[in-house]
């Protein structure tokens, strides 16, 4: 947070030197056209860095295509201001097409990738034929069915209290028991 503080004050100083310099700038015609490029650029570089989503580069973008119309009267050729403009622009598509490559997908862990995740019976616990150990997830797990279990009977986990899972028998309907 301290950072972005402190890039919005330096940009603030920056565009205030615009103003001050445009009547001591004498090799330019219009310094107001090359802040403007110079911003663009460093709003698309900034694009990359913060989590915005095309937000500072759409700006950025806007910046560069301004600064450039500003600066059609000066020797700076049209086509070279469109090509990095549309260069710009495809990077901009670029990075928001990844952005959104990595938002958030299904749950792959936890109680929601367990209930109805199947797997076979490992062993059975001495005392009780319908309580069981399987291995799911790389991990071992106590289990306890209704029904009686069999070493090796697919099962599917239908629920879980604590460390404990509850299961019935693969081929039984999803819902449970």
């Amino acid at each position: 947070m301290n950072t972005r503080c402190c890039l919005v004050a330096l940009l603030l100083a920056l565009s205030g030197s615009v103003f001050a310099a445009d009547t001591v700038v004498l090799l330019v015609p219009n310094p107001m056209g090359i802040w403007l490029i110079t911003f663009g650029i460093a709003f698309l570089i900034a694009e990359a860095a913060l989590p915005n989503y095309g937000v500072i580069g759409l700006g950025g973008i806007a910046m560069f295509v301004i600064g450039a119309i500003i600066l059609t009267n000066t020797e700076v050729p049209v086509p070279l201001m469109i090509g990095l403009g549309l260069i710009s622009a495809l990077l901009l598509i670029y990075l928001l097409i990844r952005a959104l490559k990595t938002r958030p997908r299904r749950a792959v862990t936890g109680d929601a990738e367990l209930l109805g995740s199947v797997t076979a019976v490992t062993s059975l616990q001495a005392d009780s034929a319908c309580n069981g150990w399987v291995h799911l997830q790389g991990e071992q797990w106590q289990v306890f069915s209704a029904t009686p279990l069999q070493p090796g009977q697919k099962v599917r986990v239908v629920g879980r209290k604590g460390l404990l899972l509850q299961v019935a028998a693969a081929d039984a309907a999803p819902g449970g028991e």
